[in-house]
């Protein structure tokens, strides 16, 4: 058996390293699932993370958080998800704070959430629930910078803190975490695209798509057939 403190060591510095690639994700789910008899510990770990780590690192823990859930389910250890599912609201507490200071992040939570519901992890009236949460923290960092207190700050008054802070309280990101999850997210956009487009060989997905993007036919669809039809006529007349 492992040492549970090495374990618990070695997960969080994958948590901590996280980024928008697929392949982290599952490095750091295959090796919880790996140490599944640790489940609460490693389950401590990601909530420890979640509350500790920057704006950034939080949402690579929210999209892991679904890569987990997943090899779980595959691998049949219900307990991890019961685990999220018990938790979910504090994670997401963290992941986009009630103050405003991790709006970026509403996109990712819904995102996930809107994932974990398709595959019946989450029921629909729990994400209805924490959907009414974020419609809020969606708009909390635009009031927050448009309060007077923020014009204040940007215009150097009195009312103005620090500069390594935001109006609300919250740490600002410095230019490398900016730009790594600009990179992230262009990443992730990539990502995304090339899975609307990805069609499952054994089924009928494109057929059906294409049968139910085209249009009825009509009077005009028999006059522009039978317009081809004509000049193809003429076309062989004329060749012969």
């Amino acid at each position: 058996m492992a040492d549970p403190f090495e374990v618990r060591i070695k997960f969080t510095n994958q948590l901590q390293h996280l980024n928008a690639s697929v392949t982290s994700a599952q490095k750091a789910a295959s090796y919880a699932i790996r140490h599944k008899d640790m489940d609460e510990d490693l389950h401590s770990c990601i909530l420890e993370q979640v509350e500790r780590n920057n704006m950034n690192n939080r949402a690579n823990i929210m999209y892991f958080i679904e890569h987990l859930c997943d090899m779980a389910h595959r691998e049949g250890h219900i307990e991890l998800i019961r685990m999220m599912q018990r938790d979910i609201l504090r994670i997401i507490d963290a992941v986009a704070p009630a103050d405003g200071s991790g709006a970026a992040n509403v996109k990712v939570v819904r995102r996930v959430l809107s994932g974990l519901r398709q595959k019946n992890m989450l029921t629909a009236d729990t994400v209805a629930e924490l959907e009414e949460c974020l419609k809020e923290r969606d708009t909390a960092q635009n009031h927050a910078e448009s309060s007077p207190r923020a014009v204040d700050a940007t215009r150097g008054g009195f009312g103005s803190s620090s500069s390594s802070s935001r109006p609300n309280g919250a740490p600002r990101l410095d230019k490398r975490q900016i730009e790594q999850r600009i990179e992230e997210d262009r990443e992730r956009h990539k990502r995304l695209r090339e899975n609307i487009w990805a069609v499952r060989p054994d089924g009928n997905e494109e057929f059906e798509k294409l049968w139910d993007d085209a249009s009825d036919i009509g009077e005009d669809d028999f006059l522009a057939a039978q317009e081809d039809a004509a000049e193809r006529k003429r076309a062989e007349i004329a060749v012969e």
